[in-house]
C-alpha cells in the first residue's frame, strides 16, 4: 500500500523515454519512434499514452508580448494497460506531422521557432511522467529555393518566429491557428527593405504570403503566390519576382 501510495505521489512511479527514429524532417513528413515505459516501485495502471505536436507561439496583448506553448495535434498511442514493478514496455508508434508544422532549420541567429513532441503518461491519481523531443523541421526543396534565392538578392534573414492567429492571402487560409513569419533584411543604404515571408503547405502546394515594408515611408504592401512543393529555381524565382519588385 505504502508502494502505491508513493507512486501516487509521483515518487518512484512509472518513468518515460520517447526514443524518435527520424527526429529530422520535413513538414507533412511522418515522425517514427518508440515510447519506452519503466515500471516503479508499484504496480500502475496506465490508461493512456499521449504524443503532443508543439510549437511555441508569440502572442501580443496590451500587457506585452509572451511565448507560449501551442499543440499543433495529439496521437493516443496505446489502449490502457498495467506495469508491473521494474517492468519494461515499448510502444512503437507513427506521428504525420501537420502540414503547418513551422520549419526550424533556418539561417538565423534569432530563431524563435521551435517544435517538440511531449509525451505523456495518463496514470490515475498520480503526477504524469512526462517527456519531451524536439524536432528539427527543415524547409521543402521549393521553400529552401525560396531563402536561397532571397539570400543572393542580398537580404538576410534577422528572425523567425510563430505567430498565434489565423493568416490570410490570396486563395488561402491557414487552418492550424498559428503561422510563421521569416524576417528578411536587404543591406542596401537607400534601396531598405523588409520582407516577412509566411510559407503555408496545403498537400501538394506551398502558398506564401509576403509582406514588404519599403524605405522611406513608402507603407507596406503584400503579395501572395502558390507554388509546388518540387517547383524549380525558375520557377521559384518567377514568383519571387513581384515579391523583390514591389
Amino acid at each position: 500500500m505504502f508502494k502505491k501510495l508513493k507512486a501516487s505521489l509521483g515518487i518512484g512511479g512509472a518513468t518515460v523515454d520517447t526514443v524518435l527514429h527520424n527526429e529530422s524532417l520535413y513538414q507533412g513528413e511522418t515522425l517514427r519512434g518508440t515510447v519506452n515505459i519503466k515500471g516503479g516501485g508499484a504496480e500502475q495502471e496506465i490508461d493512456a499514452i499521449t504524443l503532443k505536436l508543439c510549437t511555441e507561439v508569440k502572442v501580443e496583448s496590451d500587457s506585452g508580448v509572451s511565448y507560449q506553448p501551442f499543440v499543433l495535434g495529439h496521437l493516443r498511442a496505446n489502449d490502457p494497460f498495467v506495469i508491473q514493478p521494474g517492468e519494461e514496455k515499448q510502444v512503437p508508434f507513427e506521428f504525420k506531422l501537420h502540414d503547418e508544422t513551422p520549419i526550424t532549420a533556418v539561417n538565423t541567429r534569432n530563431n524563435q521557432s521551435h517544435v517538440w513532441i511531449e509525451t505523456t503518461l495518463d496514470i490515475d491519481f498520480a503526477i504524469d511522467p512526462t517527456d519531451r523531443d524536439h524536432l528539427q523541421v527543415r524547409p521543402l526543396p521549393s521553400v529552401q529555393r525560396a531563402l536561397n534565392i532571397l539570400e543572393r538578392e542580398g537580404f538576410k534573414m534577422v528572425k523567425a518566429d510563430v505567430e498565434k492567429g489565423q493568416l490570410r492571402g490570396n486563395g488561402f487560409t491557414s487552418q492550424s491557428g498559428c503561422y510563421q513569419e521569416l524576417e528578411f533584411q536587404s543591406s542596401g543604404m537607400f534601396s531598405r527593405k523588409e520582407i516577412e515571408l509566411s510559407f503555408i503547405l496545403s498537400g501538394s502546394v506551398i502558398h506564401c504570403l509576403a509582406e514588404i515594408d519599403r524605405s522611406f515611408g513608402r507603407g507596406d504592401t503584400y503579395r501572395s503566390f502558390t507554388l509546388s512543393r518540387d517547383a524549380s529555381e525558375g520557377e521559384v524565382e518567377q514568383a519571387l519576382a513581384a515579391v523583390l519588385n514591389a
